[in-house]
């Protein structure tokens, strides 16, 4: 068998691009070695069973398991390096809450001077009774009365946004409702999409130009409602109530009032955007939520939902993001 021709191509490479080629083959699956701890890139994606690394100079963290000396996933995610500590951050998993987050809840129970509510993490998190606001924002010990008259304020199935006060040692939430934009919601709707779509954001309360109010929950809850004008109702509060007035709900504030059907199909229209964008795995904030909104007008509310349409006006706002 002749001999064949050297390339001829090599030659015109200096030993510093020769190197740079060789670097960028790939190799084969038999021959490829597993990440070492100083070139493990961020937003690394593995499998259950990967090996991360073999290096032993590091500290394991949530999503991870050591076999045979090894460092492997235990959850399908993206590989987080902190110094020396790994860790994968799941694609799908419960809320870990952390101090500062706003979240939407469910009141699942009404217990001894505390309020649970179902945030979607592990475990339910609390709302003490003394981190809600009093009627007029009244600074003074809860008393016994306050205490009888918690389940007229909230009771079981009420939605509520408040904020994460603190987090336990055994990861449940600490929350409180120590601000006029937090407290009770009513008239509207709530949808459930995964936490890890949520983007982190200076402000999760929005109140957008179609119309509706909505509070993106860092827990992957999402409130949908008609722009109310209840800010100066609640600013204005309770000036007749003394210092010693029960805990009591400020009806004013939440009048049931009756929506009209164009609030209604805003709202509608709304929350078939967000189960488009959460459908495509896509980042939800103010501004895609707004740009797949614009992109769905051409389509009545009821089609939204539909395959072809959700390509549409997806890709629509992925173009406009860019």
């Amino acid at each position: 068998m002749a001999n064949r021709p050297k390339n001829q191509n090599v030659d015109r490479f200096t030993d510093g691009h020769a190197d740079k080629l060789a670097g960028s083959l790939i190799t084969l699956p038999t021959k490829r070695l597993a990440i070492t701890l100083d070139k493990i890139p961020n937003k690394h994606f593995v499998c259950p069973g990967n090996t991360i690394t073999e290096d032993t100079g590091f500290m394991r963290g949530h999503g991870t398991y050591l076999e045979d000396n090894k460092l492997k996933a235990s959850v399908a995610g993206f590989v987080e390096r902190v110094g020396k500590l790994i860790c994968v951050k799941p694609v799908k998993s419960r809320y870990n809450g952390e101090v500062g987050d706003v979240v939407v809840g469910i009141i699942t129970e009404v217990g001894q001077r505390r309020w649970k509510v179902d945030t979607y993490s592990r475990l339910d998190s609390i709302l003490m009774l003394s981190a809600v606001n009093l009627p007029g924002g009244e600074l003074r010990r809860r008393s016994e009365k306050d205490e009888l008259m918690m389940r007229q304020h909230l009771t079981e199935g009420d939605l509520i946004s408040a904020e994460v006060q603190s987090v336990h040692g055994d990861g449940s939430l600490a929350l409180h409702t120590r601000s006029l934009k937090y407290g009770k919601l009513a008239q509207g709707t709530l949808i459930k999409v995964a936490p890890a779509l949520i983007k982190r954001c200076k402000t999760h309360f929005h109140n957008l130009e179609c119309g509706a109010s909505i509070i993106l929950g860092n827990n992957g809850y999402i409130w949908i409602a008609p722009m109310a004008e209840r800010d100066q109702e609640n600013k204005t509060g309770s000036d007749d109530l003394t210092s010693t007035a029960p805990l009591q709900i400020h009806q004013a504030s939440f009048r049931k009032q009756e929506i009209s059907l164009a609030e209604r199909e805003v709202v509608a229209r709304l929350r078939n955007c967000v189960m488009a964008l959460a459908e495509r795995q896509m980042l939800l904030y103010d501004t895609s939520i707004i740009y797949t909104y614009e992109a769905s007008l051409n389509y009545p509310v009821r089609k939204l939902l539909q395959a072809s349409a959700i390509e549409e006006i997806t890709d629509k706002c992925c173009q406009r993001l860019r």
